[in-house]
């Protein structure tokens, strides 16, 4: 803790993986928000699962992005919790696809909302069918539009009645066609 956040950041990637978790994690959110693109890149599995949620809050948005899927699918539910909405809008599409069916379920509302079209195609079907109906609701109707039909069709039917209006409105024609019975019938008469 005593390091200075200039030190943190001169601190080469090959000393940052020497540190054990425990020093990782001593780290204060100020050190570890001076942390280059690189070094959050260089960080292990077991680095990035030692991180405390500050810390992973204090993590610039664009340098999250560094960090592997290894890494990222690694995090713990409370770490995904504490991402921004400013850092989930700017996860790469490999980061989403790495989300666990546990990890999923921590992203918060707002994060969820500040996902592009790209990203939210990048969630894999099983980790749609693991969505709330609080973060089914958070979905803008661009985001439902750029849902796959198999992503649609994961979809239970508390999660479709919980899409909006303009949500159901949005659905495409094959995105429909890939409905079942069930689903189809769990529709509202205001949806």
């Amino acid at each position: 803790e005593a390091l200075t956040t200039s030190q943190v950041a001169a601190i080469s990637t090959t000393s940052l993986v020497s540190l054990d978790a425990t020093q990782v994690a001593a780290l204060t959110a100020t050190q570890v928000a001076n942390l280059t693109a690189t070094q959050i890149g260089a960080l292990t599995t077991e680095q990035a699962a030692s991180l405390k949620a500050t810390q992973i809050a204090a993590i610039e948005t664009l340098d999250l992005k560094s960090m592997t899927t290894a890494s990222f699918a690694a995090l713990t539910s409370d770490q995904i919790g504490a991402l921004t909405a400013g850092q989930a809008a700017n996860l790469t599409t490999a980061q989403i696809a790495a989300f666990t069916t546990e990890q999923i379920t921590f992203l918060e509302t707002a994060d969820l909302a500040a996902l592009t079209a790209a990203q939210i195609v990048a969630l894999s079907s099983t980790n749609m069918a693991q969505l709330s109906t609080a973060q089914i609701v958070a979905l803008t109707a661009t985001q439902v539009t750029a849902l796959t039909t198999a992503q649609v069709a994961a979809l239970d039917t508390a999660q479709l009645q919980a899409l909006e209006t303009a949500d159901i409105k949005a659905l495409t024609g094959a995105q429909l066609a890939g409905l079942n019975t069930e689903q189809i019938s769990s529709l509202t008469t205001t949806q």
